[in-house]
């Protein structure tokens, strides 16, 4: 049967043994199958993948059976699970194994899994379904955690919070904790605190000017470059961004050319597309094609070892290849 995440802690689920949580969200994910092992007890708990599984299902299927006398309830878990885990499934579900708790994990299955329908529609097994988050449900988790913490933090300042963590709720938990730790001593945060407890994986105004760059957005780019003064530092930390996103695009064209959906790719691509990027990581795709992204890659490089050497003329060098990237 199909539930919600939010359910997990309010269903009556102690007679249930099978769970398939599968979604790209991974960090709500794990939330939801650790709270169903604190339900059940941390005992006997044994992780598999399941192409470890498929090698050897007989031995797999063996030691399911096979109870040891001191244990009390075994808790497997399986990991990147596919169509291919199916029969051993059904076969270990007819057996009506007592003590036995299964939760098998996934990326996103399409309707048309067939492992997908057989947790949807039995009745003695729940099948949860995990979607990225968006600013709105982050922005709850944040609240919530707030609220619980007794922390004054302004929405604005909440909002900087969000976005820093780059619309990843793992990453939201870690800068959470760390303002948390660092209200202790002042229960109010401002937003210089913010920048200096929270990480960024790069400057934000240099990957703004990145990403405009890489879409060709003509306007935007002067924009950033008549409101920034980049210094050299700057200058060697756009080229890396640069190299970083052209890798990334590189990746996803590959990933096209091979025949996958473009929604598809850049939905689950790793590490997360933030959903604010989603948008402008499209208009770069039907710019670049990989011949394209191989030279500028290479011209990128060149550029870097030209103004490690002349250091002097390094804002002006880089400012004339984002330019020309945008004619």
């Amino acid at each position: 049967m199909i539930i919600k995440f939010y359910e997990i802690k309010k269903k009556e689920i102690s007679n249930i043994n099978y769970f398939l949580l599968h979604g790209n969200n991974k960090g709500l994910l794990e939330e939801t199958r650790d709270e169903i092992i604190k339900q059940r007890g941390n005992n006997n708990l044994y992780r598999y993948e399941e192409n470890e599984i498929v090698k050897d299902v007989d031995k797999f299927e063996e030691g399911i059976t096979n109870k040891s006398f001191f244990e009390n309830e075994k808790i497997i878990i399986i990991s990147r699970a596919t169509d291919k885990i199916l029969k051993t499934i059904e076969n270990i579900f007819t057996k009506k194994l007592e003590d036995i708790l299964i939760i098998i994990t996934s990326n996103a299955l399409e309707k048309k899994s067939k492992l997908r329908n057989f947790f949807e529609k039995e009745k003695k097994t729940i099948c949860i379904a995990f979607y990225e988050d968006n600013y709105q449900s982050l922005n709850v988790l944040a609240k919530d955690f707030i609220r619980e913490k007794k922390i004054i933090v302004s929405q604005e300042n909440l909002n900087l919070i969000i976005e820093r963590s780059r619309g990843d709720r793992i990453n939201l938990k870690n800068e959470l904790i760390k303002i948390d730790l660092f209200s202790q001593n002042n229960k109010k945060i401002n937003s210089e605190d913010i920048f200096k407890l929270t990480n960024l994986s790069e400057n934000f105004e240099a990957a703004e000017l990145v990403d405009n760059a890489l879409a060709q957005n003509k306007k935007k780019i002067q924009h950033i470059l008549n409101e920034n003064n980049f210094s050299l530092e700057d200058a060697i930390i756009i080229l890396k961004i640069f190299l970083r996103k052209l890798k990334r695009l590189l990746e996803i064209q590959t990933q096209i050319e091979k025949g996958d959906n473009v929604d598809n790719v850049i939905t689950n691509f790793k590490p997360p597309i933030f959903w604010k990027e989603k948008d402008i990581v499209k208009k770069q795709i039907k710019i670049w094609n990989l011949k394209k992204i191989q030279n500028f890659l290479i011209q990128v490089n060149e550029t870097e070892l030209l103004i490690k050497k002349n250091p002097s003329t390094s804002i002006n060098v880089v400012t004339n290849l984002i330019l020309e990237q945008a004619a």
